[in-house]
C-alpha cells in the first residue's frame, strides 16, 4: 500500500480530521539517515504530524518543523507542503534506548522535555508566521496537540506513532488529527473523548493494515465520517545538482580558488536528504569562466 493522507469531516461537519500512513515515507528518511529505533521513531512521529499540518496548507505555501527537548536526539528539523512532500532529520540518527515500562520505544527520553516545539508556515507573506509552545511530553502526539491547542486555538486532538522492525526498518507508521469546529455539539465531545480512550495505538491499526479511511472510522465511529479527499503522501527533497552549483557559484571568485587550491574540488551533503554532490576541478574551473 502506498503512502496516502485523507481529509475528512465527521458529525455532519462538526469535526475536521487527518489520517495518513507514512510507513514507506518514514522508511525512506530512514534509509537516508541510518536512525536507529528511538530515533525513527521520534522523526518518523514529527513528519506525520508535520504532514497531517501541511495538509492544512494551500498551493505552494509550507511549513518547518523545529523540535529541540534538550534530549540526546538534539534538534529534529522537518520540512512539509500542501501537496504531501516531506522532508527530515535528526541531529543524532544513532540514538537508541532500552524500551520504555509500557514497552514501547523510549521517544520521551531521546526528545527530552526542556524545550520548544517551533511550527513556521510560509504563507507567501513577507514574513512566515512563527508559532512556538514549550515541550510538554516528549512523546511528540501530545506535544503537537498542545501546539495546535495553544497556538492555533483549536480543540484538537493529535495521534502519531511509528514500528521499527528488528532489522531498524520501518513496519509501520502513520497518524490521526482530530479537530472540532466552533460549536461542536457537547454529546459529539463526549462521544469523542470515550472513543480515545478505547481504541488501539495508531501504529497498531497501521501495522494490522487498516487504511486512513479506516483509521478515522475506527476513532470517530462507523457512519460518521465523510472523506473529502486524499492526497499522496511521500518523502521528498528539494535539493539538485543545480542549487548545489549556483550556491557555489554565490559564493564568489576568491572562495572557489580557494576550493580548487586547497581540496582540488568541492563537496556538499544536503542535510535534509544526505545526498552528497561532488564538484571536480575542472567543473569548478568552468564556474569561474
Amino acid at each position: 500500500m502506498n503512502d496516502y493522507l485523507v481529509k475528512a469531516l465527521a458529525y455532519d461537519g462538526q469535526i475536521r480530521a487527518f489520517a495518513a500512513r507514512t510507513t514507506e515515507t518514514v522508511n525512506e528518511a530512514q534509509r537516508r539517515h541510518y536512525t536507529w529505533p528511538t530515533a525513527s521513531a521520534a522523526l518518523g512521529r514529527s513528519m506525520t504530524a508535520s504532514v497531517m499540518l501541511g495538509a492544512m496548507l494551500k498551493g505552494e505555501e509550507k511549513l518547518t518543523i523545529k523540535i529541540n527537548g534538550g534530549g540526546p536526539l538534539g534538534t529534529i528539523l522537518v520540512d512539509a507542503n500542501a501537496k504531501g512532500e516531506v522532508r527530515g532529520y535528526v541531529s543524532n540518527p544513532q540514538t537508541h534506548f532500552d524500551l520504555n515500562e509500557q514497552g514501547k520505544l523510549d521517544v520521551r527520553r531521546a526528545v527530552g522535555t526542556e524545550g520548544t516545539l517551533t511550527v513556521s508556515k510560509d504563507i507567501g507573506l513577507q514574513h512566515p508566521y512563527v508559532g512556538q509552545v514549550p515541550i510538554v511530553s516528549g512523546e511528540l502526539g501530545d506535544d503537537f496537540t498542545h501546539y495546535i491547542v495553544t497556538s492555533e486555538q483549536t480543540p484538537s486532538s493529535v495521534g502519531v506513532g511509528v514500528i521499527v522492525n528488528p532489522d531498524n526498518t520501518i513496519l509501520a507508521s502513520g497518524g490521526f488529527m482530530i479537530q472540532l469546529m466552533p460549536g461542536t455539539d457537547e454529546h459529539v465531545v463526549s462521544q469523542l473523548e470515550q472513543r480515545l480512550t478505547e481504541i488501539p495505538t495508531i501504529s497498531n491499526m497501521v501495522r494490522a493494515g487498516l487504511t486512513p479511511e479506516d483509521i478515522l472510522e475506527e476513532v470517530l465511529g462507523k457512519g460518521n465520517v465523510k472523506a473529502l479527499d486524499t492526497m499522496p503522501v511521500n518523502f521528498q527533497c528539494q535539493c539538485s545538482r543545480e542549487r548545489i552549483h549556483n550556491a557555489i557559484r554565490g559564493l564568489g571568485q576568491e572562495e572557489i580558488e580557494d576550493m580548487i587550491v586547497t581540496d582540488g574540488q568541492a563537496e556538499a551533503q544536503c542535510h535534509f536528504c544526505n545526498e552528497t554532490y561532488l564538484f571536480t576541478k575542472d567543473q569548478l574551473q568552468d564556474m569561474l569562466s
